[in-house]
């Protein structure tokens, strides 16, 4: 049994689950589909084309399903589509795809955390436990992978991804890739080291944890080009799933990967 208000707009050609709450002054259009358990709380808005799956929180002021802000938008049907257990905060937008994109989609991934103030721009894919932290601003067409943390503030440029497991320091402006595992800030931003504290909190042992470093420190602080750099962390250590993930990663790369710190700001942190 859903639990609506009378002061809620619902269309009556939107597609509810069970157990969902709608508060007052909420805006739920047609060709809307929430899936069972989620919560849209009052002044919360959810355009035509969207797909929420369970237990979705959506807070107030948030807007999800607008129209791209792309002026190739021109009217055509695209969507976005949410997974289950996503918290949509205060004043967040996500907005739908395009069909010049190619993808048509904006996606979100499950167990999502989307603080207030976030944006989240056309054909954008957003993994599994990602969190996006305050005034997050993702351009069109951004890839964040699954277990990333993006700090407050930060921007990404159109195209451009951060990998799994990524930590990205608040107010950056990310303008190059990030590769997985790796901890990055600063203003240009720069690789700082691995996310030691991310990786071991979700289970990674020490030795995993050596291992990627040693990689990292292979690719950037031994002199070598990022294309000679991979070819040695290949050669040099033996096959795993992190050793190929970044490998992959960097290699399909289109922008380029962050730069290395500079060895005296390393010194210092360290």
């Amino acid at each position: 049994m859903n639990n609506i208000s009378p002061l809620a707009t619902v269309s009556p050609d939107a597609k509810l689950g069970d157990n969902i709450e709608i508060g007052p002054y909420a805006f739920i259009d047609a060709n809307v589909e929430i899936g069972d358990g989620c919560k849209i709380l009052p002044h919360a808005t959810i355009f035509s084309y969207v797909k929420m799956g369970r237990n979705c929180q959506v807070f107030p002021g948030a807007v999800v399903g607008a129209i791209p802000q792309d002026l190739k938008f021109e009217g055509e049907v695209t969507y976005v589509e949410i997974g289950d257990n996503v918290t949509i905060r205060e004043c967040a937008t996500i907005n739908r795809g395009t069909k010049a994109s190619g993808k048509c989609v904006t996606k979100v991934g499950n167990n999502c955390l989307i603080m207030s103030y976030v944006h989240v721009a056309h054909d954008c894919v957003i993994g599994d436990h990602c969190i996006l932290v305050s005034y997050v601003g993702l351009a069109g067409e951004t890839v964040i992978d699954d277990w990333a943390i993006i700090g407050g503030g930060a921007k990404a440029h159109q195209f451009s991804k951060v990998g799994a497991h990524a930590m990205v320091g608040g107010m950056s402006k990310i303008n190059k890739d990030v590769p997985p595992y790796v901890l990055c800030g600063r203003d240009p931003i720069c690789y700082a080291g691995v996310n030691l504290v991310g990786l071991r909190r979700r289970g990674f042992s020490s030795e995993v944890i050596h291992n990627i470093k040693d990689i990292y420190d292979t690719i950037y602080y031994q002199g070598y080009n990022t294309s000679d750099g991979c070819t040695k962390v290949e050669a040099g250590f033996p096959q795993s799933e992190e050793r190929d993930i970044i490998l992959k990663f960097i290699r399909e790369s289109k922008r380029g990967i962050i730069p290395a710190m500079k060895i005296r700001e390393k010194v210092e942190i360290e």
